[in-house]
């Protein structure tokens, strides 16, 4: 983008401002996850999801009325795509099957209702698998954590490489809170999203990193905040292109891809936003926090590299 090629904006003159923003959502997401914790979809927690279709709009304040008085207060009902689409996600039971679960919810909404009610979609997680699957999602996020800890460590200077870190701590924490403090459902497709985020976070942060030890090298005479701040701007053009077209697709998502993938696709946007923020300044201002400065970033001069060249000379 044209406009943005010689953009010479003071980013991390708001460094203190974006330092008590994060420090704030990070408490916040923290609480949110301690007091009211994350509503885990039926992959984890194991159950029968039932999908209904009605002839008309349906209330869902009357829907979750006939399943209370009918001994089913602990499920959960949701609309999904239209007024006139409801999921209900029912825990397991002792001594029914999945297909009789499914039967009774059906008869009791029908009955509710008035008129026959469409089943469309009936799905059974048993507790030990959905047990599974969350360990092994938890396990994933931390393997790649560990992953990407070992190659930032010997890509980069510590410094830039701790900023990092803390770049890919920040960003998941906060997706987790938001999840947690809105109780929205957290299930695969969430948590592969996830693990998308961190990849995208990354990825913008090592573009951000890579400027930075270039332009320390080529501007003797500038200050670190000089030197970060020009290579944000260098970048910036980059950032917007690529966060910008990402953003537009997973925006679509949201809107028109449907209940299935929406958990996803809110997970990405919500880390595609917090990613381009935190490679700007979380990364950025931990760098500089940690005291990031050109003699860190100077290539070592081998031994004997300078007789050589006065040698060449005479």
């Amino acid at each position: 983008m044209q406009i943005f090629r010689n953009a010479n904006f003071d980013f991390l003159g708001k460094r203190k401002l974006a330092v008590v923003i994060s420090i704030v959502l990070f408490v916040v997401s923290i609480g949110a996850l301690m007091t009211r914790g994350l509503n885990l979809g039926i992959d984890f927690t194991g159950g029968t999801l039932i999908e209904l279709g009605y002839s008309k709009p349906a209330e869902l304040t009357e829907v979750r009325a006939a399943l209370v008085a009918n001994g089913y207060g602990d499920s959960v009902v949701q609309h999904i795509g239209t007024v006139r689409e409801v999921m209900v996600r029912v825990p397991p039971r002792e001594g029914m099957t999945s297909a009789s679960l499914s039967n009774e919810v059906h008869m009791t909404l029908q009955q509710a209702a008035g008129e026959p009610l469409d089943l469309r979609r009936v799905e059974f997680v048993g507790p030990q698998v959905g047990k599974e699957l969350l360990e092994n999602g938890g396990l994933a996020i931390l393997y790649a954590l560990i992953g990407i800890l070992i190659y930032v460590a010997l890509r980069f200077e510590y410094r830039l490489g701790v900023g990092a870190i803390i770049a890919l701590i920040h960003d998941p924490i906060l997706i987790f809170g938001l999840f947690a403090l809105f109780q929205w459902n957290f299930d695969l497709t969430v948590l592969a999203a996830m693990l998308a985020v961190i990849g995208y976070s990354l990825n913008d942060t090592i573009v951000v990193y890579d400027r930075i030890r270039e332009n320390f090298r080529k501007m003797r005479k500038a200050t670190p905040v000089e030197v970060i701040n020009t290579s944000i701007n260098q970048t910036l053009s980059r950032t917007i292109l690529t966060s910008g077209t990402t953003l537009l697709v997973v925006l679509a998502l949201v809107i028109f891809g449907g209940e299935m993938i929406r958990g996803f696709a809110v997970a990405f946007l919500i880390g595609i936003l917090i990613g381009t923020y935190s490679s700007v300044y979380v990364a950025s201002t931990a760098a500089l926090a940690l005291g990031i400065s050109k003699q860190n970033l100077m290539p070592v001069k081998k031994e004997g590299e300078g007789e050589e060249e006065v040698e060449e000379i005479r």
